[in-house]
């Protein structure tokens, strides 16, 4: 597997970047880790063994980046404005910063001029921001799979609530979101799959609800619920990834 490490000034945080590349070719991934992980984890916890398949068959790539969540959703005792805010500064890195190095990079080795999109990829709060990025930029990113992740604000953030919460909570902005919004079309042209376990640590009544929100909307996600013997933690998202994977490159229909 052809891996490759980059570090990178953000003038969007005014600090380095780390970012991880596995393989050749394929459609581009990128993977948000874990809360409070590096981009490392990708490696550490064992996903190249499950994606490795597909991405040395040149079906994919993967982008592995660190978060800032010690300083933003897990901060409990900071300031929630500042919080809040740095948090839309991360969420800036990977559009202006990210997205286009990682366009520049598929393009290369697949002879591209042009893609269809990222696919977003997170587990636990991972999975949260990958929702969140895949909604809120469907220009840049066109598929997404999230597992175990929690979709309201409210669990970091507590009462506190302004329009950058709001616009980083998907039970929120898509429960306001108008039924005619061109969004829908975009986001029901890709393949999005929002799945939990029901088992220790899980909370699937946010994905529920999530459902809810999506099916009064015409949002065509694809949510599954799996058993009360599925916990939140890794063992379960390899099986879930490599059960999800062939549907989310387009390998396979559902």
């Amino acid at each position: 597997m052809n891996t490759e490490y980059y570090k990178n000034y953000s003038s969007q945080l005014g600090r380095d970047m780390e970012i991880k590349v596995y393989g050749h070719a394929g459609r581009p991934v990128l993977f948000i880790p874990c809360q409070d992980g590096r981009f490392f984890d990708f490696e550490n916890f064992g996903m190249t063994g499950t994606f490795g398949p597909f991405i040395d068959r040149g079906e994919c790539m993967v982008f592995a980046i660190d978060t800032l969540d010690k300083e933003t959703w897990s901060d409990a005792g900071g300031d929630p404005y500042y919080r809040i805010r740095r948090h839309e500064q991360w969420i800036n890195y990977i559009t202006r910063d990210a997205v286009p190095f990682i366009r520049q990079i598929a393009n290369e080795r697949n002879g591209w001029e042009g893609f269809p999109g990222i696919i977003t990829f997170g587990c636990s709060l991972g999975a949260t921001h990958a929702l969140n990025l895949f909604l809120r930029f469907p220009d840049l990113f066109d598929g997404c799979l999230a597992l175990s992740g929690i979709y309201s604000s409210s669990f970091y953030m507590g009462s506190y609530t302004d329009e950058v919460v709001y616009r980083n909570s998907p039970e929120d902005y898509l429960g306001g979101m108008p039924n005619d919004h061109p969004f829908i079309g975009r986001y029901n042209r890709n393949r999005v799959i929002v799945c939990v376990g029901q088992g220790a640590w899980e909370i699937p009544d946010s994905t529920r609800n999530l459902e809810r929100i999506c099916r009064d909307k015409g949002i065509n996600i694809w949510f599954d619920y799996w058993g009360f013997d599925v916990n939140h933690d890794w063992p379960w998202w390899h099986k879930q990834a490599a059960y999800f994977l062939p549907y989310l490159l387009g390998l396979e229909e559902k």
